[in-house]
């Protein structure tokens, strides 16, 4: 049986084929990157004849990492999905599947093996988010004969550049400050220039666990049949981790499917979100959480119409919906998200290589199976296997934590996080592990290092009921490795913590303690570590 043509993968016979490229009269190829599947783009207003839009499946972005096979395949399925509905709309679509035979499988080559077949003089391309993909289109830019046109990617509230335009050079930079000042540029819970409620983070009211029995919704998910990209993968040998059920694909992939989730999110989900948003509990998975970052990140949904859809429940249901509730969420959304993309355009490529702690150790392999006494661990671990998902406390305070209090080597940490989560792309992935997880930027995002002993879990989750170790016991058989270990980091990087005033009152307790248990607790650490 021969192989599928791209044309029969996708079910629409309006879709090109390179071999049909000579045949047409294409002088403009505009190029649509996996995560710009953004129907509302401008490109997409109107209908020209003679511009083709490229969208390629490649090796180059399925090999960089070993990703989580939820996250290729839902990127390739809601490709294939943007690419039809494109087609059916009327445009004219090239796709390359990944084992096209055309298929070159790189951006650039088949960028070349394009214009080269279709005699294109014009090149459109939007700005990509990850600054290795800028870099290498504006490299190829360089060399080719064709007139190139850049486009915004009409999606993010700021630009690229807002840090240096609004606060300069500086060693480093504070989230509320810009958090801030994005609530004032765009009036988002703002009442007469003040901030709604007289406050501008609710984060203190944040922080509540469900009672035992507490009825969490069940979270709305889908049920596509994502076998045939599946079968492909496997076919190309193409090396994942995690889990999937092939029949019934979980995630959003178009527009309609990503509002479905976030009508569904305002409706049941953000009445106790802010609540709850930093809880964790055994066999719930999502919780309160929108679960839109999927949807966000690849531009189905725009963070304005996110943000504005959850601010018009609010003003329609303020006896439902507190202001801790929507301000929580919005603060993720306008505030951290377009944070975390300031910093990194602030500063790559350079941030990518810091490391602060010159933390070198691999990472555990109970990272790729969940296989750990420790429960956190593996509830996250197993959670994050199963569901290429994670909360953000899940990801800070439990697998983050671990690692750095560990001292892995953020490298090794970065590319767990860059492959195993379905929203992961290096522009929100690098600032969130490198900065906020690992500290490894020496704090210009972050205020501290984030490392907690199992005191901190335990308050915030059920995981510790159920562990194999105890989180009361400090030293000893049995006692938390987080407790060991939140002591070890602090003794080793005693000096590098001084100067960090939110620090202070650690270091004194550490300072104080006396040396029989200090050498304990390093003794024990140390002998948990070789182990490890």
């Amino acid at each position: 049986m021969s192989k599928p043509s791209t044309r029969a993968l996708l079910s629409n016979a309006c879709l090109q084929q390179l071999t049909q490229l000579q045949q047409n009269d294409f002088k403009t190829i505009a190029l649509v990157l996996g995560d710009q599947l953004n129907a509302r783009h401008s490109w997409f207003n109107d209908r020209a004849a003679e511009r083709l839009f490229v969208l390629m499946e490649i090796r180059q972005e399925a090999d960089y990492c070993r990703h989580h096979v939820q996250k290729v395949v839902g990127f390739f399925a809601a490709m294939r999905r943007f690419a039809s509905a494109l087609a059916e709309a009327g445009h004219n679509v090239l796709y390359l599947s990944l084992d096209s035979g055309d298929n070159q499988q790189t951006l650039t080559d088949n960028l070349a093996a394009i214009i080269n077949a279709s005699q294109a003089t014009v090149v459109q391309l939007q700005q990509p988010d990850e600054y290795r993909l800028d870099q290498q289109l504006q490299d190829w830019c360089r060399t080719t004969k064709a007139k190139v046109e850049w486009f915004d990617s009409e999606h993010f509230i700021t630009q690229r550049s807002v840090l240096q335009d609004w606060f300069g050079d500086q060693d480093n930079y504070v989230m509320e400050h810009f958090y801030r000042r994005v609530r004032k540029q765009t009036g988002y819970l703002m009442t007469d220039g003040k901030p709604a409620g007289g406050k501008w983070n609710f984060d203190h009211d944040n922080r509540k666990t469900p009672n035992a029995g507490h009825d969490c919704p069940k979270p709305l998910t889908f049920a596509h049949d994502v076998s045939a990209i599946h079968e492909m993968l496997v076919a190309q040998q193409l090396q994942t981790i995690g889990e999937i059920d092939v029949h019934r694909f979980i995630w959003p992939l178009g527009r309609r499917e990503a509002q479905q989730m976030l009508s569904d999110f305002v409706q049941r989900l953000l009445p106790a979100f802010g609540d709850y948003q930093d809880a964790m509990v055994t066999q719930q998975w999502s919780l309160y959480h929108s679960r839109l970052s999927f949807a966000l990140n690849t531009k189905m949904l725009s963070p304005r119409h996110v943000v504005e859809t959850a601010i018009a429940a609010w003003h329609a249901r303020p006896e439902e919906i507190s202001l801790n509730q929507i301000e929580g969420f919005v603060r993720q959304i306008i505030g951290w998200r377009e944070f975390v993309r300031a910093i990194y355009w602030q500063l790559m490529p350079s941030y990518g290589q810091r490391n602060h702690f010159n933390h070198h150790r691999e990472l555990p392999d109970f990272y790729w199976t969940g296989a750990t006494k420790m429960n956190c661990l593996a509830q996250s671990i197993r959670q994050s296997l199963d569901y290429a998902y994670a909360h953000h406390i899940q990801r800070l305070m439990v697998t983050g934590n671990f690692a750095l209090l560990a001292g892995c080597d953020p490298d090794a940490v970065d590319a767990w996080y860059l492959g195993i989560y379905i929203d992961a792309i290096e522009w929100v992935e690098l600032p969130n592990t490198r900065g906020m997880s690992q500290y490894a930027d020496g704090g210009v995002l972050a205020t501290k290092p984030y490392v907690s002993s199992g005191s901190y879990i335990a308050k915030m989750s059920n995981y510790c009921g159920d562990c194999h170790y105890d989180v009361k016991r400090k030293t000893g058989d049995g006692a938390c490795p987080f407790n060991l270990l939140y002591w070890h980091f602090i003794d080793r990087h005693f000096a590098q913590l001084q100067g960090n005033g939110r620090m202070g009152l650690i270091l004194k307790q550490w300072e104080k303690r006396e040396a029989s248990e200090k050498q304990q607790i390093v003794r024990e650490a140390e002998a948990f570590l070789d182990h490890l």
